[in-house]
């Protein structure tokens, strides 16, 4: 597939790589030269110099035959802008923009743009470690809204159904559960065994909740 990367800061040459790795035809475009020193020894793809707002710098990046553009620069007023003009413009069918600052997100998202905000998603995460180390989250959805994560059912609750844990506890649904290596779709009849490991669902709030009332410290 070909992609095209606005941006070789430290997650753009990151991202380049990768695709690269996977076997996909990357151009990588940034307005200053010395920014590509950013690129593995190993990289392959192009590299454009160049502002990534100009039509011409576009062109000459394949945009008309591209499969995703990735606008990841340190401005997200330019990655909203180029994002924008890749997708209703040149019509290329996955536009990815990075945001950095959360106070601009409902901007970007106005455009209608699938975005990743790299401060507020990793702000959260860190505090999700801080305050729950036990907690692993196992996929994250959008900017980390909505994540799923993985959870060892402690002895306190051995016994109990699925339903007793989960009925008092809002924002968080039951993906999995997991016992001697063998995944089932859980129920509320589900019982419990000490060491099962439960895969939820979950918003920030609604795991909070769940690891209170795992830990005892909301009524069973």
């Amino acid at each position: 597939m070909n992609f095209i990367v606005v941006g070789c800061g430290r997650v753009g040459a990151e991202l380049c790589y990768h695709l690269f790795k996977s076997g996909h035809h990357v151009v990588v475009v940034d307005s200053r030269r010395e920014a590509f020193n950013r690129l593995h020894s190993d990289f392959r793809g192009r590299t454009l110099e160049g502002e990534g707002l100009a039509e011409s710098v576009l062109e000459r990046a394949g945009i008309q035959e591209a499969d995703g553009l990735a606008a990841v620069t340190n401005s997200d007023t330019l990655n909203a802008v180029v994002a924008h003009a890749a997708r209703v413009f040149y019509n290329v069918p996955n536009v990815v923009a990075r945001n950095y600052d959360p106070n601009l997100r409902a901007v970007i998202e106005s455009f209608g743009l699938q975005t990743v905000g790299s401060t507020y998603w990793g702000a959260q995460r860190v505090e999700e470690l801080l305050m729950n180390p036990s907690q692993k989250a196992v996929y994250s959805a959008g900017n980390g809204e909505v994540e799923v994560y993985e959870i060892v059912i402690p002895e306190t609750w051995h016994g109990k159904t699925l339903g007793d844990l989960l009925s008092p506890v809002k924002q968080c649904y039951p993906v999995a559960l997991s016992r001697a290596g063998r995944a089932s779709l859980p129920e509320a009849e589900s019982v419990l065994q000490t060491g099962d490991l439960l895969n939820v669902s979950s918003t920030f709030e609604g795991m909070g909740a769940l690891t209170a009332r795992l830990s005892g410290k909301t009524e069973a």
